[in-house]
């Protein structure tokens, strides 16, 4: 664990240190959410009909945005060659890069989550489901996104393969998360949704951090 912290500090050092990869992500999400009242109209039945889609697909595109340098820098400047030469797990390596990832990307969108449900007209109750279905399914976008990111990553232009590569994984967290807030909004229990995120959640854990560490050992190689 002392290597998880190590390379968790590292890379938060290094996001602070480049401050474009932490607000690049958060102001693209909050400019999507933003354009779609000015295209469809001010109207708030309109805005609340569509706001579930409207905030997952921009929270999935700002994920997509900042997937591709997850390790790419390290692997130019070879760093990613000596962490895979350590004695310690390569995929706990990659879980602290992760996590990293996601504390620099889904943790504002998490924070930033009530001004967007003003924008869109949701109230308290609905608002407390999107923040739960952000701070459940973000996760899963980070560790998916680090699988394709892994495979693509010795790659010159790998951006466009690693779109067509992860985005149909990520179809089950839209249609789940969406679902967890539409049922907020019609005033339903929406446990069975968060739970059925949780468990792609916890699934996602355990597998990628080994999925994404075979997949630089055959990019790199």
């Amino acid at each position: 664990m002392n290597v998880f912290w190590q390379v968790l500090r590292r890379e938060m050092l290094i996001a602070f240190r480049q401050r474009a990869d932490i607000v690049n992500p958060l102001w693209f999400f909050v400019m999507v959410v933003t354009l779609f009242p000015l295209s469809i109209g001010p109207a708030l039945e309109n805005l609340q009909i569509f706001a579930p889609g409207i905030i997952w697909v921009a929270a999935l595109l700002a994920a997509m945005l900042s997937l591709e340098r997850l390790f790419r820098d390290d692997y130019l400047d070879g760093s990613l060659e000596q962490q895979m030469l350590m004695p310690s797990s390569l995929s706990l390596v990659v879980l602290a890069k992760v996590f990293a990832h996601w504390l620099l990307t889904g943790v504002p969108l998490i924070l930033f989550s009530p001004i967007l449900a003003l924008l869109l007209g949701l109230d308290m109750q609905v608002w407390q489901a999107t923040a739960l279905s952000l701070l459940v399914g973000t996760p899963i976008l980070s560790l998916i996104g680090a699988i394709g990111v892994g495979l693509t990553v010795a790659l010159r232009r790998g951006g466009v393969l690693l779109t067509l590569l992860v985005m149909p994984l990520y179809i089950p967290v839209l249609i789940f998360s969406t679902g967890i807030i539409q049922a907020a909004q019609l005033g339903m229990p929406y446990s069975g949704q968060l739970a059925m995120l949780a468990a792609m959640m916890l699934v996602a854990v355990g597998l990628a951090p080994f999925a994404t560490a075979a997949a630089l050992r055959v990019s790199v190689q």
